[in-house]
């Protein structure tokens, strides 16, 4: 036998192929080695791994990304709504505050449509229209957002009346203990 591995060398006897001929992937998957968890997970984690990998935003930024506008008015307009729209892809920052490519896009339609001469308003009732009520810092109350509204407050209010009771309640206890001593 020469010194370089054949692949009949490579395989086990056990595993059903033999020497010479190479495995077809019908055989393949059937080897008991490649039954069971380990294979579908290998290809599980490819699938998932995979395309994030391949979907990385390779396109430059958009021109008003990080460029200011020329016209200082406008741009302190641009500025302060940009303040207060909330980034999709950060959550807890302003789109003035994220460097996500998203909160870029987003920054570049506010001050696009600023120079353009639409008011902040507009550009956010446009920008609630396309993303819904989570962009904006500031939701309108409607049902959708009373619980966001309420929900504080009903927590305080349970919270105030669950003390009230535990307190009260140890008032009666230490009455009932010096009545009976």
């Amino acid at each position: 036998m020469s010194g370089k591995p054949t692949f009949s060398s490579c395989v086990p006897a056990k595993a059903g192929i033999r020497a010479g001929k190479k495995p077809t992937p019908r055989k393949l998957a059937l080897d008991p080695r490649f039954r069971g968890g380990t294979g579908v997970f290998l290809a599980a984690l490819l699938m998932l791994a995979g395309p994030p990998a391949v979907a990385q935003d390779r396109l430059p930024p958009a021109p008003y990304a990080y460029q200011q506008l020329a016209d200082p008015t406008q741009e302190a307009q641009a500025k302060r709504l940009m303040e207060e729209l909330r980034c999709l892809v950060c959550q807890g920052q302003s789109i003035a505050d994220s460097d996500a490519p998203l909160a870029g896009d987003m920054r570049h339609e506010v001050r696009s449509k600023i120079a353009a001469g639409e008011s902040p308003e507009a550009i956010r009732n446009w920008l609630v229209a396309r993303y819904g009520n989570w962009v904006d810092y500031d939701p309108p109350f409607d049902a959708a957002t009373a619980l966001l509204w309420f929900g504080p407050l009903l927590f305080l209010a349970l919270g105030g009346w669950l003390a009230f009771g535990r307190f009260h309640r140890g008032e009666d206890a230490d009455a009932a203990g010096e009545d009976a001593a």
